[in-house]
């Protein structure tokens, strides 16, 4: 039986493969801070072990719909030098948990306002209650505001 050094350091690929995570999207993790890497003599990325399990971590942030940037203030609390731990990841998930509740709860809304635009086509500027809910773009005076926005 090959024991595996766990202290030996992984290659961009070897992580990308192991995690099944595009080698592009580890760069671009990387270049957000949410994962870190050393260089080798030869200037190639190398990646502690524990990568992989911020790599899950991000992953399934992301799959809750949790913004990379809220993804990163979470993990800049955690130490770079080890992996996430159940207890790490327990906190992470009550405080994503609230959020999940509420974004839930925004959506609920949301939909239940759109079953009764549905039959009336309109989307009325000044009374649909999804995009203009209780005319607040009225009370801000003439003009294109939305287009302003963007």
């Amino acid at each position: 039986m090959t024991q595996i050094d766990l202290h030996k350091e992984l290659t961009v690929g070897q992580v990308a493969a192991r995690s099944g995570v595009a080698v592009t999207a580890l760069h671009f993790y990387e270049s957000k801070g949410l994962i870190k890497s050393t260089r080798n003599l030869g200037n190639q990325r190398r990646y502690p072990r524990g990568v992989l399990r911020r790599v899950a971590l991000i992953k399934v942030a992301q799959r809750l719909g949790i913004p990379l940037a809220e993804i990163g203030k979470a993990l800049n609390n955690l130490p770079d030098n080890r992996a996430p731990t159940a207890a790490d990841w327990q906190a992470l998930s009550a405080q994503w948990s609230r959020d999940l509740d509420e974004r839930i709860n925004q959506l609920i809304a949301l939909r239940d306002r759109l079953n009764g635009c549905i039959g009336c086509g309109c989307l009325s500027m000044e009374a649909c209650p999804l995009r203009n809910q209780a005319d607040v773009l009225g009370q801000q005076g003439p003009g294109a505001h939305l287009l302003e926005q963007s």
